[in-house]
């Protein structure tokens, strides 16, 4: 839009405003002029931001017989100009309903003006910036959280605080910060240079030069060999060897090369053995060190065995590679192919790469996160390091875009070979086998347990993302020359579904009339793999393993598992492989000569306006498809059957959107300030396409608010920590503390649980039984540890060799559980090279079998991933921050309640698809999230707590404050310490642990939620110099018999309504009672009896309106004075 200002304008959340955001993004609302002066004054509406004072007030007006049904758009239009010349002013909201009546018009006035708008429940917005789904702090029905905590659980916790504080003076505030010299960062050693004994300068080059004669002489064997000569006569048929020469030259006059090689030339496998035979027969074989990334450890796997079988050597001499939990080199290894996260890993403790020559990163027209950021690090590399090689391999014929970004770096192309393939798409599909669409033989069968995701593929008016990116390719379609059948199933086609029914028949027409040869089937993610491979194992055809091998590739599986795809099978038995966009790049199943593409794949968007990640199918690219296709022509000609029309495959993006510009940043970022690249922002801006910078700075906040940036943007010792942990900051975060405070045992299971696909499994038909299996581990309100229970029963069973017995009947997943178990061993070594723990397992439990504890750690980890639990009659609501209300995925143990007897829930994610779904969560309580959270700040008044910067408000005595706030403080202390000394003894701090212990175990969340209270100042005593009496609060006292006498007067002389009591029975048998008067509500302490709650509640509703002073007869009368003085001022 030609009027829309231009972005330094950024939506800043309330919570973030005057904290870490430039002034320019500062909130001031634009007060709107009232035009009707002369009218009575009526009560104007506020609007008071959580961080900000700044009030933009619009007065509703008295009912007009003529305009009341339109809104003034001549008024909102010069409003809205004011609003655009005003740079200090950011937005301007109204609450009168007929602008929310009119709300279309207004909208229309503003974006024609280069304005934005949003309507939300009760408020229309307006602003120069995009608004976001939902805010907080415009939502009269935010949950608030009246906190109560048991007398004497207050005065046990004092006294192991009293006790801890006391101590603490005795001990030395002195410290070594010991900065651990982990060995996690060079990935045990597989990417270091061997080391060589201490010698002369003299000797070491003879060393190294024995080693370089040693590596020809090995290599002209293996030339000259009859093997060799056959293996070097397969390689020269690739188009990249006939290529070799250029290749090697222009590396050697070039310090930066992009080889742009389609798909069969042969580059991945060919052009790193180029450099390092050309190395080895310079005699500089000992001294060089290629690196060659590859975006998927399958694929780097599966390279490296292809390179050194053409080497004619086992793998691990000089050729090896290194991935997630595996890898193979020996002393000889020159040549390593790695994943892009491990060469990553390397620069975190080596940014200048010493001792390597070649740095190849191979399929970077894929645009991965890891690959762009590599690129950066290398570009910045490449100045100090002038003699280390860079080639840039992509499969595509986008190499100039990269040329350009390293300078105008030479491109080489090298044509590919593939066989000739045949293309069919949907129309010939169907005009060749007959096979015919309706509306309900396309809905893929899910099984029971996801009817609603086969529910969402039933034909609807609203069209989805997938069905209107296409819609107008299809109505341009020119199909005339198909017969009237395929016509109308094409008029029927839903682009919503995969079409499971149509794969199944498209199987059986290439096994009953097509030669032989395996099938590579692609498929969006694993619950369509899954649902597939279910449904075709109940066919008899390809259920019978004497006919089929059925296989599935994904990226979750183990490498062993992903290895079977290039088995050959056996003769007469034809393979069939079920796989993702993993199979796409950089490797080959030589036996495979027909592919089926559905033509979509699973795709992480993110929106950052409402920080929301979005997994959701959708169309793949042009180049994708081009590679999915040339997977069937690789070692003979083939066929691929593409499940989309020939119009939809040309209305494809022509590249796939860089992941670096759809996803959260919150890892790049912690790496980007573990590396010491400056500003994150800034960094950034060189990337080849640069992130949105309100992607960046969500991502930034999110650091602050776990504590792993400072306000500077600076690593906080816990960050340094958690860039040292090569997985999500949350996890890290979580295994960090479960180490601290001695519980790390689960905290391990948990963090490889959220790593890996979710062990609990529910297979077609047994719905019911799986959820009662599943039942059995989740008694307490937590996915996590019903996770954590699940995977100690699988350890017993696998003592007793029964693990698929017990993996059988409690319906879960073998492959999840090896997973789990492997990255436990993983992440225990890595918080061993922190030194955080010292290596030996009783370590992982020297805190016991605490669970409260394990439920606290949980949450410390995913926080500020955070929902309240607001119960009604039947059921419960959720609400986040960030999205207002959100709903439970349905495999969650908490989906299945009715009641939560918790009032929050930390979660590990949430994702939308078409509401706003949370996944894996954990019911925690008041003091839990208090304690361990992010930081609390004190309220407008004692007794007022805020976190996530006024979100979470929490009401509670002064005195239960403080005793928070104190534990908060020395609790995080506590960590901060132990983070910069990790050899500190914890057992010194045993009153404190005490005391959190007891209190997050007997916190029995007795308080409630009030909506709409207004964390106003009270008003001091010293307004009134009479020393006020001492007075029972549900005995006698002035102003009536008792407090709810007093207060009732109190108002109505003020001319406020009644105050109302609201009473609920506790679990203890006590009455609880809330007052409500004002918009305001207070709640009182538990009593025995309903009439003591009430009278209890209004003692405590009037000192908190006398400012915590005491009743009496002047206080009464002066209390009634100044609510008058309030309700005039207010109107």
């Amino acid at each position: 839009m030609k009027d829309r200002l231009p972005p330094p304008s950024l939506y800043v959340p309330p919570h973030q405003r005057l904290r870490s955001v430039p002034p320019d993004y500062a909130f001031h609302p634009l007060p709107i002029s009232h035009t009707q002066s002369q009218k009575p004054l009526l009560p104007t509406t506020r609007y008071v931001s959580a961080y900000d004072d700044t009030v933009s007030e619009v007065a509703p007006s008295l009912p007009d017989p003529v305009a009341f049904h339109c809104a003034n758009l001549d008024e909102w239009r010069r409003n809205l100009s004011m609003l655009l010349r005003d740079s200090a002013k950011q937005e301007v909201i109204s609450r009168e309903k007929k602008d929310r009546r009119d709300f279309d018009k207004l909208s229309a006035l503003a974006t024609s003006m280069g304005l934005y708008s949003h309507a939300y429940a009760k408020v229309v917005v307006f602003s120069k910036i995009p608004l976001p789904n939902y805010r907080f702090d415009l939502d009269d029905k935010r949950p608030m959280r009246e906190v109560s905590v048991d007398t004497d659980l207050v005065k046990r916790v004092d006294a192991y605080l009293k006790d801890h504080l006391t101590k603490k003076p005795k001990r030395t505030n002195s410290f070594s910060r010991t900065s651990s010299t982990s060995s996690m960062a060079t990935d045990e050693g597989l990417l270091d240079q061997p080391e060589l004994p201490a010698a002369s300068k003299t000797a070491m080059d003879k060393i190294l030069w024995q080693r370089s004669i040693q590596l020809r002489d090995r290599q002209d064997y293996w030339e000259k060999s009859v093997e060799g000569q056959r293996m070097l006569e397969c390689r020269r048929w690739l188009p990249a060897y006939k290529q070799r020469d250029a290749v090697l030259s222009a590396i050697s006059q070039n310090q930066v090369i992009v080889v742009s090689g389609e798909t069969g030339c042969g580059k991945t496998t060919q052009i790193p053995q180029f450099i390092l035979e050309s190395e080895i027969e310079a005699n500089r074989g000992a001294l060089c060190s290629i690196i060659c990334t590859q975006p998927r450890k399958i694929s780097a796997m599966s390279v490296s065995e292809r390179v050194a079988c053409e080497r004619g050597e086992p793998l691990g001499e000089s050729v090896g590679y290194k991935v997630r939990l595996e890898g193979v080199r020996g002393r000889d290894t020159r040549l390593l192919f790695c994943t892009t996260g491990i060469l990553l890993r390397r620069l975190l403790v080596d940014r200048n790469l010493r001792g390597v020559t070649h740095v190849i990163v191979d399929e970077i027209h894929e645009r991965g996160m890891n690959e762009d950021f590599l690129l950066i690090i290398l570009k910045d590399l490449l100045p100090r390091r002038p003699e280390l090689k860079l080639i840039l391999m992509s499969a595509t014929l986008d190499a100039e875009l990269f040329s350009s970004y390293f300078g105008g770096a030479g491109v080489i192309h090298i044509p590919g070979f593939t066989y000739p393939v045949c293309s069919y798409f949907l129309e010939d599909i169907l005009e060749i086998s007959g096979y015919r669409l309706t509306p309900y033989n396309q809905i893929d069968d899910y099984g029971q347990e996801r009817l609603w995701k086969m529910n969402k593929q039933i034909p609807k008016k609203r069209k989805s993302q997938i069905a209107s990116v296409v819609e107008d390719a299809l109505r341009a379609a020119d199909l005339n020359e198909f017969s009237p059948g395929t016509r109308e199933s094409l008029s029927l086609w839903n682009p919503d579904c995969i079409g499971f029914n149509l794969i199944e028949a498209l199987l059986c027409h290439i096994c009953e009339n097509e030669s032989p040869g395996g099938i590579l089937v692609f498929m969006t993610g694993w619950d369509d793999i899954s649902s597939l491979k279910d449904k075709l194992q109940n066919h008899p055809i390809f259920g019978n393993p004497n006919r089929v091998m059925l296989l599935a590739c994904h990226g979750s599986m183990a490498s062993f598992e992903q290895r079977l795809i290039f088995e050959e099978p056996a003769n007469g038995v034809r393979k069939i492989v079920l796989a993702t966009n993993i199979a796409e790049t950089s490797i080959t199943i030589n036996d495979v000569t027909f592919v089926i593409d559905c033509g979509k794949a699973k795709e992480t968007s993110y929106d950052a306006l409402n920080n929301t990640p979005c997994l959701l199918p959708s169309w793949i690219s042009k180049v994708s498809a081009q590679q999915r296709r040339g997977r069937a022509g690789r070692v003979q000609p083939g066929q691929c059957y593409h499940l989309y029309p020939k119009c939809v495959y040309d209305a494809f993006a022509e590249y796939q959107l860089p992941e670096i510009l759809r996803t959260p940043l919150q890892s790049l970022c912690l790496q980007i300030k573990s590396l010491n690249f400056g500003a994150i922002s800034e960094f950034l801006s060189r990337a080849l396409q640069s992130p949105e910078l309100l992607a960046v700075q969500k991502a930034i906040e999110y650091l602050k608010i776990i504590g792993a940036l400072d306000e500077n943007e600076q690593l906080t010792a816990l960050g340094r920590y958690l860039a040292k942990l090569p997985m999500e900051p949350k996890l890290g975060k979580m295994l960090i503390l479960g180490a601290i405070l001695g519980c790390l045992d689960p905290i391990l299971t948990v963090a490889a649980g959220l790593s890996v696909r979710d062990p609990f499994l529910t297979p077609l038909d047994k719905k019911d039984l799986a959820e009662a299996a599943k039942s059995q581990f989740s008694r307490d309100h937590s996915d996590h540890l019903a996770l954590v229970r699940a995977y100690e029963g699988w350890k017993r069973a696998e003592e007793e060799a029964a693990v698929y017995d017990y993996c059988w009947k409690n319906f879960l997943s073998v492959q999840s559980m090896r997973a789990i178990d492997s990255l436990r061993k993983e992440f225990f070594s890595l918080l061993k090279d922190t030194g955080l723990i010292d290596g030996t397992p009783a370590t992982c439990k020297s805190g016991g079998n605490d669970e409260n504890l394990t439920r606290a750690v949980i949450c410390y980890g995913l926080y500020p991933g955070i929902c309240s639990v607001v119960h009604n009659e039947r059921s419960f609501s959720l609400k986040t921050m960030e999205d207002g209300q959100v709903l439970l995925y349905s495999n969650s143990v908490n989906a299945r309640e009715t009641k939560i007897p918790y009032p929050w829930l930390v979660f590990n994610e949430k994702i939308k698809v078409n509401s706003i779904f949370v996944r894996d969560s954990t019911a925690v309580s008041d003091s839990v999230l208090i304690l361990f959270g992010g930081s609390v700040s004190k309220g407008d008044f004692d007794g007022h707590l805020k976190m996530l910067g006024g979100y979470l408000d929490f009401f509670m005595k002064p005195a239960v404050a403080v005793m928070y706030q104190t534990l908060k403080k020395e609790l995080d202390e506590l960590i901060q310490s132990k983070l910069l000394n990790p050899k500190m003894d914890m057992q010194a701090h045993r009153d404190l642990l005490l005391a959190i212990r007891l209190l997050v175990s007997e916190d029995r969340c007795d308080g409630s939620f009030v909506f709409g209270r207004q964390p106003l100042q009270p008003l001091g005593t010293s307004a009134v110099s009479t020393q006020p009496t001492l007075v029972s609060r549900t005995e006698s006292g002035p102003g009536g018999d008792n407090s709810k006498s007093q207060l009732q007067t109190m108002l109505t002389r003020a001319g406020h309504a009644a105050p109302m009591y609201k009473t609920k029975q506790l679990k203890n048998n006590k009455f609880q009672s809330t007052v409500e008067f004002n918009g305001t509500q207070i709640m009182g302490q538990p009593c025995s009896n309903k009439k003591s709650a009430e009278k209890d509640a209004a003692a405590e509703a009037i000192r908190w309106l006398m400012g915590g002073g005491k009743e009496s007869h002047e206080h009464v009368n002066h209390m009634s004075n100044l609510l008058k003085r309030s309700k005039k001022d207010h109107l």
